[in-house]
This record gives C-alpha cells, structure tokens and sequence, in this order.
C-alpha cells in the first residue's frame, strides 16, 4: 500500500510538473514569436528608366534607376544589382556601366561576363528610410573595346537590362525591373554617283556621308571612302579641292582608302558629316567596273582599317578607255547593297548590333574585324563554326554584289 501511495504520488508530481512546463511553455511562445516579428524586413521596390536606345562602339547614355522604401521599417544598406545580356555577340569587353549616387563624378560598376550576361553590382549601398526613395544615375554603354583598341568582331541589336534591389547581405532580391535597350550604329552611304567616267578625262563628282542616328555621341571616328588604286580623289574643303593622300594597310597595299571624315573624328548623337568627292582616273586605268564604297571605323588601331566597322552598300562605276566614249557621266548609280535594319545579316544603311560574334550593321553597313585591311568574318554565336574570311582587296575589287553578301552573312553569324 505504502508503495503504491508513493508510486501514485510521484505520478501526480512528475504530471503536475509538466502540465506546469506546458503551461509556462503555451505563456512564453506568443512572447517569442512577438520578438522575431516586431522588426519586419524593409519592403523594397526598384524603377527603371532604361535608354530606349544606344550606340554600338559609341559613348554611353544616361537613365535613372528609382529605390523605394515602400515599408515601415527604414533599411541602412540598400543594394542595387544590374544584369546585360546581349546574347552570344558580345566580347567580354563589350559594356560599360557608370553610377553617381552624389557629386558630379562617375564611377565604373565593374562587370562579370558569365555566358551571355553580364552583372554587376553598385559598389556603393546606400540608406532608404521607410516610406522614402532614392534616385541613382547611370551610364550604360557598348564601347566594342577601349579607344583604338575597338573590337569588331562581335554585337548585338538589343540588350536585355534587368535591375534588382536588395539590402543587406543577403543577396536576396526584394524586387526586379526588366527592360530592353535597342542597339543601333552609324551608317556610311553614296550619293549621285555617276555610272561611267572615262580614264585620263574629267574627275566625276559625288557625295559621302557617315551618319550618326542614335541617342550615344561617338568619338575616335574615321571615316574611309575606297577605291580603285588608278584613282586620284580629291575633297572639296571650305570652295577648294584638296588631293587626298590615299591610306593603305601593308597587308594589302593595293586597297586604298580616302577621308571622309579626319582620323578620330567626332560625332554627335542624331547628327552626321557630309564630304563632297572628286574621282579622277588615270590614263592607263583598265576598261571595266569598278566599285566606290564607303566605311567609317570607330577605335581604329595603329593598323589602317581596324577597329568596330560599318560600312555602307558599294556603287559601280563603269571606266571607259581613254579613247572611247564621252568623259561626261549622265546618270547616277544606285548603291548595289541595299540594306533593311534587321537583326538578321541583311545589308542596310543604319548598322544595327546582333547577338552573335561578328560586328554590327544595318541599313546597308557591313561589320566584323578588319585587321590589316582584311575583313574577317567571326564565329556565329552558338555553333562556333567560323565563317570563310576576305580580303579587303577582293571586298573592294568584288563588286556590290560580294559585298551584299558579305554584309549578309555577318549579319546571320550576329542572329
């Protein structure tokens, strides 16, 4: 009996003292569960305004990113993370990304190439007290390289800008903003060019021009018109023409090129320049077609005719022998390459950047890597096939016709 009363009694203990823990337990959780609730996280929204276009191998183009404290509770360390893809045509040197968060200096937001993207992140976070906002300006360009070391061999018509914000260290993001950018070029082109001259007659007279039809300022610009090499071209300047000394690459000495526009000229967003061409062809010049066709190279190298490229649909001249028909020209020729801006490789006159590694054209341009005066066309994108390269020479000597299907298939390897 005694032992039963103290089996008994030591149940009714042990019981009690748990339904005591229960009890305390069931009173201390509403507190605990108080504590880790009353500090929520801070409620972050992030805004974009994203360019609507930029420049390939062109200056950078401003816009603003908004953060918001959209919460009740303030945040000391605000982040801000930027994704570009441009797809497979980008090199890794190809964007450029600038902040200020205060002062009138930019810094570089350095960027990470993995695959197709690149990503960065503001170096600097900043404080957004809830119920605030904050706006940050940047740049974003497609430089193609740094000044005279431009690289051709890639580009893109679009890029894809995705913005993120975040706070702490986390790398949680609380918000993201997509938009697209379009990626637009300059254009080179011909105007009232005649189809005839006759060799050792009377020069024949036309127009070139190299455009700039985006939003980004270029700089490092030269512009290039080639030609036969038993042409003598001459530039009218300020009512006189001056003869211009011909420019060519040791690796085709036979390729020569003219300014249009001086060695690392400048040009305004939305603006172009205009040059007016006196053509005269020697006495020994051989009967035929020959072919006039305009360029313009951004960051050209040390070597002529390097650096990213557009170039503009070619027109054919007809040289007569010195002895044979008139020496005034009386019509004009159309430009055999004409181009549509697309993304894909067809020839146009406003170069447009695609996705795969060649350079980028539209509008009747042509772009890769030209090095030497040899026009090298890239890798495509996602099969890495090279594609058949040419020389400068034989672009020049070939016609419109190669140099529409030139331009064509950098424009398909871009795609």
């Amino acid at each position: 009996m005694n032992s039963t009363a103290r089996t008994l009694r030591s149940s009714v203990t042990v019981a009690g003292a748990g339904l005591l823990l229960a009890a305390t337990g069931a009173v201390l959780a509403p507190a605990a569960t108080a504590a880790t609730t009353d500090s929520q996280p801070p409620a972050l929204t992030v805004s974009t305004a994203a360019p609507a276009e930029i420049g390939l191998a062109g200056q950078p183009v401003e816009f603003t990113t908004t953060a918001s404290n959209v919460g009740t509770d303030d945040t000391s360390s605000a982040r801000l993370i930027y994704h570009i893809d441009g797809g497979a045509g980008l090199p890794p040197n190809a964007v450029s990304l600038q902040y200020r968060l205060s002062g009138t200096a930019w810094k570089t937001v350095p960027l990470t190439l993995t695959g197709t993207r690149f990503s960065g992140e503001l170096p600097e976070s900043f404080a957004l007290a809830a119920a605030q906002s904050r706006t940050v300006h940047l740049r974003l360009g497609l430089p193609m390289g740094t000044p005279h070391h431009g690289d051709s061999n890639g580009g893109a018509d679009h890029l894809k800008l995705n913005t993120l914000i975040s706070y702490g260290t986390s790398g949680a993001a609380n918000d993201t903003d997509e938009d697209t950018v379009k990626v637009d070029g300059l254009t080179a082109g011909l105007s009232g060019v005649p189809t005839t001259a006759t060799a050792g007659g009377p020069g024949v007279t036309f127009g070139a021009t190299v455009s700039n039809p985006t939003s980004s300022a270029y700089e490092n610009v030269t512009g290039v018109l080639f030609t036969s090499r038993y042409a003598t071209v001459q530039v009218l300047r300020s009512g006189t023409w001056t003869t211009l000394k011909p420019i060519t690459a040791p690796a085709e000495p036979d390729v020569y090129g003219f300014a249009i526009t001086g060695k690392d000229s400048a040009l305004a967003a939305h603006s172009d320049t205009t040059a007016k061409f006196r053509v005269t062809y020697l006495k020994n010049t051989p009967a035929g077609k020959t072919t006039v066709h305009p360029c313009a190279f951004v960051n050209a190298g040390s070597t002529p005719f390097t650096g990213t490229t557009f170039c503009g649909a070619s027109a054919s001249i007809t040289v007569k022998a010195a002895n044979t028909g008139t020496t005034t020209p009386t019509t004009s020729a159309t430009p055999s390459t004409s181009a549509t801006p697309t993304a894909s490789a067809t020839p146009s006159t406003s170069p447009t950047a695609t996705t795969s590694p060649s350079t980028t054209t539209s509008s009747g341009t042509i772009s890769g890597t030209t090095s030497g005066s040899t026009t090298q066309l890239a890798k495509t994108g996602n099969s890495g096939i090279s594609a058949t390269t040419m020389t400068a020479s034989a672009l020049i000597t070939a016609g419109a016709g190669t140099l529409g299907f030139i331009a064509l298939r950098r424009r398909r390897t871009r795609a």
